[in-house]
């Protein structure tokens, strides 16, 4: 039923994906066959874990840079002191400052991707935590997006790192680059994840941890990945 809901090229190209799980090079040459849109679509791994999402204890939550990034560049903002506002800028930051940017915010603007913070700005950007919390743009220690200085996690977001956290199933959704690129920085973009992944088992975890491992592209079926 589901896949006649598709288009034609989409259900010819889920006919080439295997019906078992392939060793991680194989799922992304088969990705890489489905390379056949006019824009560059992003490669998509989704990770269900052996967690109770229910549970505060077993959250995964947090931030990596991959090996060869995502293909994207991120517009970043920074809530910092006055002394901090004109590095974060020269770091890329689209904008920077305190109360300002804060009022910026609340009058409706949202013209980026990640909000970075300093921990003492914390208190005056909780204010906007029903505005940004919903988006998933509120800063926060565990994603990373607290920090003493700015400017570094400024740069590194607006370079593509990516922050991550499992939804209610126990999932975990990331993009790990784009179809055009090489097939080795692909594999090494996602073993990159998967061992930072694998590093976060929650202690009170019980049983198999990655469950399932799946990569896709924007306009593509998903392909197994044997774990």
């Amino acid at each position: 039923m589901g896949r006649n809901r598709h288009g034609k090229r989409y259900r010819a190209e889920a006919e080439k994906v295997p019906d078992h799980p392939v060793p991680l090079a194989e799922a992304v040459a088969v990705l890489k066959q489905f390379n056949s849109t006019k824009f560059d679509q992003t490669v998509e791994l989704t990770v269900w874990l052996g967690i109770d999402s229910r549970q505060a204890d077993q959250q995964v939550r947090g931030s990596i840079s991959l090996p060869h990034g995502i293909g994207k560049t991120k517009r970043v903002i920074a809530f910092c002191e006055d002394q901090q506002v004109q590095p974060a800028l020269d770091a890329g930051a689209v904008a920077a400052g305190g109360d300002e940017l804060i009022k910026k915010i609340q009058g409706g603007w949202m013209d980026f991707d990640v909000a970075v913070a300093t921990p003492t700005m914390m208190r005056s950007v909780s204010r906007l935590g029903r505005i940004l919390g919903p988006q998933g743009k509120m800063p926060s220690p565990k994603s990373g997006t607290v920090v003493q200085e700015v400017a570094p996690a400024v740069a590194e977001y607006t370079a593509g790192k990516i922050e991550f956290r499992n939804d209610e199933g126990g999932n975990i959704h990331v993009p790990v680059g784009k179809l055009s690129f090489e097939p080795e920085k692909l594999v090494e973009n996602v073993q990159a994840f998967l061992e930072r992944l694998g590093a976060m088992r929650p202690a009170a975890a019980r049983g198999q941890y990655i469950k399932k491992v799946c990569l896709s592209a924007t306009m593509t079926p998903a392909v197994r990945v044997a774990v």
